[in-house]
């Protein structure tokens, strides 16, 4: 009976321990995923994706480092160094001091060519000295200054017995008036060969000071990076090339007024000729002087 009666009391003890033992075990399974949860927390992940962001950023700034410069010839003029400018200025002015050298003098010896030919046909036709003078009366022309030049020897050598002195005293004047011709057409030209001698070595010199400040910040900025690097390198190559630009015309140039003076010399020695040899036919023409003459005297 006393067996009996423990049965009873220990069953709904032990039914109410079983029922309280299942809800107590989902809070120890729970212990787990609390620990786990701050590993995945929004605060950690955002840095992670910061990053990632300013990453293409980075990138992109450092594709477009060298575009930022402007590489037109006008750009790399204004982004170059004070001298490098200073450079490019005297080779733009020399190359402007070329081409209108070329422009004057090219219409001064075509003008000069063209007139010379007509004198040297008038010069042909004349039989004497004074109908040369007449048909170049036009003060200024080569024409009119030869004839003049002979006639004023010949006026003051007109006491004088020696024809071949008279010659070679024109001769002379004549050869005078024909080297100044060729000095005063030659004026301008030394500056074309300064120019075609000198500007590469100029163009030169703002080169390598360009590339010695595109050096200097290198060292500076600590970086070799070519976006870096390439802007001021080329405007440093600019000045070359300029300096290139005004010495080739100028060279080219030279030479072409060179063989064209040499032309317009060659011009006034035929003119200068057919003077000369109207003054010998005037001279031939001249009747012999009393002087000249045997005297005769009588003995006995």
């Amino acid at each position: 009976m006393a067996a009996l009666m423990c049965s009873l009391l220990l069953a709904p003890a032990a039914a109410f321990a079983d029922t309280q033992t299942p809800a107590n075990t989902p809070a120890t399974v729970q212990a787990p995923a609390d620990t786990a949860a701050p590993v995945a927390t929004p605060a950690a992940v955002e840095p992670v994706q910061a990053v990632q962001a300013d990453a293409p950023e980075a990138l992109q700034a450092d594709n477009t480092l060298g575009m930022a410069h402007d590489l037109s010839p006008w750009g790399m003029y204004k982004n170059a160094d004070v001298v490098v400018k200073a450079v490019m200025i005297g080779l733009a002015i020399a190359s402007i001091i070329t081409w209108t050298i070329w422009i004057a003098k090219g219409f001064e010896l075509l003008g000069a060519k063209r007139r010379l030919r007509s004198e040297i046909a008038a010069l042909k036709k004349a039989t004497t000295l004074k109908e040369a003078s007449a048909s170049a009366a036009k003060e200024g022309t080569l024409a009119n200054l030869l004839v003049h030049d002979a006639l004023e020897e010949m006026r003051l050598s007109a006491n004088s017995r020696e024809k071949e002195g008279i010659k070679e005293r024109v001769s002379f004047r004549l050869e005078r008036l024909v080297a100044a011709c060729g000095r005063n057409m030659s004026s301008g030209t030394g500056v074309l060969a300064t120019i075609g001698s000198t500007a590469p070595f100029v163009g030169l010199f703002g080169t390598v000071w360009g590339i010695m400040n595109s050096f200097i910040g290198i060292a500076k900025t600590q970086t070799t990076n070519l976006a870096v690097v390439a802007p001021g390198i080329a405007e440093a190559l600019l000045a070359t090339a300029l300096g290139l630009v005004a010495a080739i015309p100028a060279v080219v140039i030279y030479n072409v007024f060179a063989r064209s003076i040499a032309g317009y010399k060659a011009q006034v020695s035929d003119a200068s000729a057919e003077v000369l040899l109207l003054v010998s036919r005037d001279l031939d023409h001249l009747p012999p002087e009393r002087g000249s003459q045997p005297h005769m005297v009588k003995v006995g």
